[in-house]
């Protein structure tokens, strides 16, 4: 395995910022490819994957969207592909797994618990948008439940699984290690398992350094060396709990889906900008940048060879 090394994952667009909130962010599949490339230049090994509507970046999860960015990114760069299965919290699981089931990626991401998911607090932070469904979709996060039951987890897990795809199991909290464990002793999972625990949005466990050695140390009481631990913070969160997870050993994941900054009231121009950004703490802790084929080793990835694009 290699050592020393820190994978740093590039979530390039997601489904919970809107494109009012940031001239930066992503929406059509020239865009999202282009910045999907731009962080595989400046250090990221996985690029993590959603697709949206070029006319008003809506969320879109029909496969069909996802084709034109993949087949740049692959014919473009050796980097590890991520595709969602999380989609929009308002999506059915049969919607979300469909590009993952059609393209046959070397990581799906894989949510491991139902959860409130309130994106209304950014309402107070942004007034003027530039098409409805935006502060709609925020409004109506008073009363979301973003369902990820165990029939759901099975079905997206017996897709997949046929696909030789890995997994980024996201966990925003702890009964999600605890979701995962089980379906771990029942088989259906493998190591090593990539688990992404994730701070700060509302609804999940919160951003604190107690709240991430908290999760940290359930993991390796539950998994003990059969995973690989990574994480994400939201928002302002981004780059303290990358910083405090890469001392600790683990790695790190950025990009416009978590976090549209990338200083105090600074916006990040781009997902490069704050990939360099956290190459810079990983670097300064004396630690490197896993490259995609050190990726692969370390997560025992299939290979880009067996994709379905």
């Amino acid at each position: 395995m290699a050592k020393n090394k820190v994978i740093i994952s590039c979530a390039i667009t997601g489904s919970i910022h809107t494109p009012s909130m940031s001239p930066h962010l992503p929406v059509t599949a020239e865009q999202i490819a282009s910045s999907a490339l731009e962080a595989a230049d400046a250090g990221a090994a996985i690029v993590h994957l959603h697709a949206r509507n070029p006319e008003d970046g809506r969320p879109d999860q029909s496969p069909e969207a996802f084709e034109p960015f993949l087949r740049v990114i692959k014919q473009s760069s050796n980097v590890v592909v991520n595709l969602t299965t999380g989609g929009s919290p308002y999506m059915t699981v049969e919607e979300r797994v469909r590009p993952a089931a059609k393209w046959r990626p070397e990581v799906a991401s894989l949510n491991m618990g139902s959860m409130n998911f309130g994106l209304f607090p950014m309402l107070k932070r942004y007034k003027e948008f530039k098409h409805d469904w935006e502060p709609a979709m925020l409004e109506g996060s008073h009363d979301l439940v973003f369902r990820n039951s165990f029939k759901d987890i099975r079905y997206a897990l017996e897709t997949l699984n046929a696909t030789g795809a890995r997994y980024e199991f996201e966990c925003y909290d702890t009964s999600h290690l605890y979701n995962l464990h089980y379906f771990f002793t029942e088989g259906l999972v493998q190591a090593p398992l990539f688990i992404q625990t994730c701070f700060g949005l509302l609804g999940g466990i919160g951003a604190h350094p107690d709240d991430v050695m908290h999760m940290k140390r359930t993991a390796d009481r539950l998994f003990g060396n059969s995973y690989r631990w990574s994480v994400l913070g939201a928002g302002r969160n981004q780059m303290p709990v990358a910083a405090m997870a890469a001392s600790m050993g683990g790695h790190v994941r950025v990009g416009l889906e978590d976090s549209l900054w990338v200083g105090a009231g600074q916006l990040a121009t781009s997902n490069a900008a704050q990939v360099r950004q956290v190459r810079k703490i990983i670097e300064g802790l004396g630690l490197e940048a896993a490259t995609a084929d050190e990726a692969r080793e370390i997560l025992s990835l299939k290979g880009g060879d067996r994709v379905g694009f």
